[in-house]
């Protein structure tokens, strides 16, 4: 029998897992106690079966787990950390995702178009959005930003801890996947590395942006005497075309998982295999049960609508 599809993320001292029933949330408090929050999970797909279509389900899929990863965070912060403010309210997690979201295009969009545009005018040969080589310096910089971001934050403790929770979530479902008992002993054999990993998708969309900006924006028409505003409208273009990216970038994901990235599908994901291995840490018997405790609750009652939480 094939598992249930579960993902995953790291919180603070934690692990979300979420499966196609059940969305639950593992986090180990000061006193050592696992505390587990076990609640119904509903996609917005199963009520507007239209929105799971291929293509169209990436943009909903990501915006779930942005939403829920979220919610696992504040729960996570205000249970391993006894924050006494509890968890965002829906305005206030709205409020910081919008700032979040629009700080991201801002950097991974907008600053990487501007920078490439002005080494273009500095090229001995000169380059802009009607070249490959504009394209292919967006690209770089966006690359080196990512990566450069990804790298100073590894290095902060907070962050290595919270790696080492993303290596247990994957090493888990690595566990779930081969058939085996959910038990320490099993899951950490298994690598940190996995194929599904937002990591992963991340830099799938960043190759497909590449290829389809490339494609794209040579022939669009220009207003004369408006240069400015033609960067502007092109930076606008970029984010819009970031949705149709996402959704294409989600079905790379999902066929590759499906084959466990091998043949064409390996190479596909060689590089966000070769990310993960700074956003995952090996991590300590203690998180794996913390990862193991989530993934048992996700997975053990999947038609059950009730919402409970408990102290193990």
């Amino acid at each position: 029998m094939n598992p249930q599809p579960v993902g995953g993320q790291a919180v603070i001292e934690g692990v979300m897992m979420k499966a196609p029933k059940r969305l639950c949330v593992a986090v180990r408090k000061p006193s050592g106690e696992i505390l587990v929050k076990n609640e119904p999970f509903r996609p917005l797909a199963e009520g507007m079966p239209f929105l799971g279509y291929p293509f169209l389900r990436g943009p909903v899929v990501l915006g779930e787990t942005l939403v829920l990863g979220m919610r696992a965070l504040s729960f996570s912060a205000q249970e391993a950390l006894e924050e006494e403010d509890g968890e965002m309210g829906p305005w206030t997690m709205a409020l910081t995702m919008t700032l979040a979201l629009l700080a991201g295009l801002g950097l991974f969009v907008a600053v990487p178009h501007l920078i490439s545009l002005w080494l273009g005018s500095l090229s001995a040969f000169g380059f802009d959005v009607e070249s490959v080589w504009f394209h292919i310096t967006d690209g770089a910089i966006k690359m080196g930003l990512f990566v450069g971001y990804i790298w100073l934050i590894s290095r902060m403790s907070e962050i290595k801890r919270v790696f080492m929770y993303h290596g247990a979530e994957h090493k888990s479902i690595h566990c779930l996947e081969a058939g085996l008992p959910l038990e320490v002993e099993n899951a950490k054999g298994f690598s940190c590395l996995h194929p599904r990993c937002g990591t992963a998708f991340l830099l799938v969309v960043l190759l497909l942006s590449i290829m389809c900006f490339t494609l794209v924006f040579p022939f669009l028409p220009r207003m004369a005497e408006a240069g400015w505003l033609n960067q502007v409208l092109q930076i606008l273009l970029k984010i819009f075309l970031m949705l149709p990216i996402a959704g294409l970038s989600y079905e790379v994901i999902r066929k590759a998982g499906k084959h466990m990235g091998k043949g064409i599908w390996g190479v596909l994901l060689w590089p966000g295999l070769q990310m993960q291995r700074l956003t995952t840490n090996e991590p300590t018997d203690d998180q794996l049960e913390i990862a193991l405790e989530a993934l048992k609750a996700a997975t053990g009652t999947p038609d059950s609508d009730a919402a409970s939480t408990c102290v193990l």
